[in-house]
């Protein structure tokens, strides 16, 4: 399918939705990016999913890398401009993600996204970590709490770094990662311009004693005041 990068966010049909799709999974890069970060973002959304009119409140908080220290708060509040369809939510957040982004200042934007959602543990390659991944061509992590595809091979231990495969259709798609104790994993993929250890060594870098890595945990809460309004 030949389509711009700008287009990659916004489908007219579910059949142009899955095309798109393949595309960005033909387009994202499982390689670590040869600059090492100095801002990372934490992106998630507020919203009522299913709703047919749901506004997606989407926030985009940047700390300084590897500190962690606060740098800005972005933030964009938009109609959901897909309909809720199972393997395409990425379609109804990531605009209003891209938004949030967009209203950074320019000194402070981010060169690590990390995403809350799937990445490649996605059924065609092609979570919302890729497509925001790709769509601006910045290095992007899925950090994402529940299994789309794939099972977790093997036995993942119950202390905070244990690590497990998860597998799907014979090859490794993310890593389940045990973050804090007696807390259930998350699954941690590629999103673009990021290998999986890369990936999963940046969210052992930013845990700090929470399950969410600092960014999205923070992204998080940002995205929650703002769907309140506040």
């Amino acid at each position: 399918m030949d389509i711009s990068r700008t287009d990659l966010l916004r489908p007219a049909t579910l059949r142009d939705a899955t095309a798109i799709q393949r595309r960005i999974a033909d387009l994202v890069d499982p390689r670590d990016s040869a600059a090492a970060p100095s801002r990372a973002a934490g992106l998630d959304v507020s919203a009522n999913i299913r709703a047919a009119d749901a506004v997606i409140h989407a926030a985009a908080v940047v700390l300084d890398w590897p500190s962690l220290a606060l740098a800005a708060t972005g933030g964009a509040s938009e109609p959901a401009p897909f309909p809720y369809v199972p393997g395409y939510l990425g379609f109804r957040e990531a605009p209003a993600l891209a938004a949030a982004i967009a209203s950074l200042p320019a000194e402070v934007r981010p060169d690590l996204l990390f995403v809350d959602g799937q990445g490649w543990a996605h059924p065609r390659r092609c979570g919302i970590a890729c497509q925001i991944g790709v769509a601006l061509d910045l290095p992007a992590i899925g950090v994402a709490k529940s299994i789309l595809v794939g099972e977790i091979a093997g036995t993942l231990g119950p202390a905070p770094g244990d690590a497990a495969r998860l597998v799907w259709k014979g090859e490794t798609v993310a890593v389940a990662l045990r973050t804090r104790a007696r807390a259930n994993p998350l699954f941690i993929s590629v999103g673009h311009r990021v290998s999986l250890d890369g990936a999963v060594a940046h969210v052992r870098a930013a845990l700090r004693g929470y399950r969410l890595p600092e960014p999205t945990r923070l992204a998080h809460l940002a995205a929650n005041v703002r769907r309140r309004g506040g």
